[in-house]
């Protein structure tokens, strides 16, 4: 007897993106200026408190898994991304993204399946579209940055109109950011970050 098809496949997402370090907060003030000037809107502004993983066994080493919570939660979003690979500057990886409406139990799940907490980092975000290219303002705890995400062949040309040079654009994600810059502060060995998500999330 043949076994059922539980599911129809889903299409993969796709991610192309360019992402830009910027000097200053003025910068951002600069770039929002511009960006009202030519008719873009604001949909979003929100703080995030990401939780990357590090997944049992060889099969998920080539996988980034992050916990997003937003403002605070219980409301989150867990995001999964493959190896990136780079076209003229622009970053592609295949992505996933699932919300989720109880962060805790998320959390509490994906530890018992034997994933654990490697390091967390807050960001400050600002969500923008312009001509189906979504434009995000984002502030972390090392610098101020630009991240443009839509079509590959479409995301130079908006970067070069918004004042930035694709040449420029960053290869690391912000989870090997904050990593780096977690390290840079903390020179010698210390143990896993602890899996502590504010009480006051759990109120609400």
């Amino acid at each position: 007897m043949a076994r059922r098809r539980l599911r129809t496949p889903r299409d993969r997402t796709i991610e192309a993106e360019l992402k830009f370090r910027v000097a200053s907060a003025r910068d951002h003030a600069k770039l929002r200026a511009m960006l009202r000037k030519r008719g873009a809107k604001l949909t979003g502004r929100y703080k995030e408190d990401n939780y990357r993983f590090n997944g049992p066994g060889k099969s998920t080493r080539n996988t980034t898994l992050r916990l997003r919570v937003l403002n605070g939660g219980p409301r989150g979003v867990l995001t999964a991304k493959g190896p990136a690979t780079f076209e003229g500057g622009v970053k592609i990886r295949e992505e996933t993204e699932v919300d989720v409406p109880d962060v805790h139990a998320t959390l509490d799940l994906l530890q018992q399946l034997g994933f654990r907490v490697g390091w967390t980092y807050p960001k400050r975000r600002s969500y923008w579209m312009l001509d189906g290219v979504a434009i995000t303002l984002d502030v972390l705890d090392f610098g101020w940055f630009v991240e443009l995400e839509g079509p590959a062949e479409v995301l130079p040309e908006m970067a070069r109109s918004l004042g930035l040079d694709p040449v420029n654009a960053l290869r690391d994600s912000y989870s090997v950011m904050a990593r780096k810059h977690q390290k840079a502060r903390r020179p010698t060995k210390s143990p896993a970050t602890p899996v502590v998500i504010p009480p006051a999330a759990a109120a609400r």
